[in-house]
């Protein structure tokens, strides 16, 4: 398993960052009412924690390590890559459902 260290620095965890984030970003822009259950509703607070994944994602991917220690474990791969994968769960039950 890595280390927070290693994973700010691995090149394979900043591609799987990207890699998870890209495609829920570009659909939550261009095609948010993929997100709508079943009953035609959001799960707003479930959204933001996977909105904050997303960011988290490409703060990581793109390679910028907050120097604050909060902000790095906030915007980190292991806090972003739990939530965007919470979000593709989501779009996973909204298209099944």
């Amino acid at each position: 398993m890595l280390s927070e260290a290693t994973a700010h620095h691995s090149p394979w965890a900043r591609a799987l960052s990207l890699l998870l984030a890209v495609p829920i970003g570009l659909l939550l822009l261009i095609h948010p009412a993929a997100m709508l259950d079943n009953h035609g509703h959001y799960s707003h607070s479930l959204l933001m924690l996977v909105m904050w994944g997303v960011s988290a994602g490409f703060v990581h991917g793109v390679g910028f390590v907050p120097r604050f220690w909060l902000w790095s474990v906030l915007f980190g791969p292991w806090v972003g890559w739990p939530a965007m994968l919470l979000g593709y769960g989501l779009l996973t039950a909204a298209n099944l459902g």
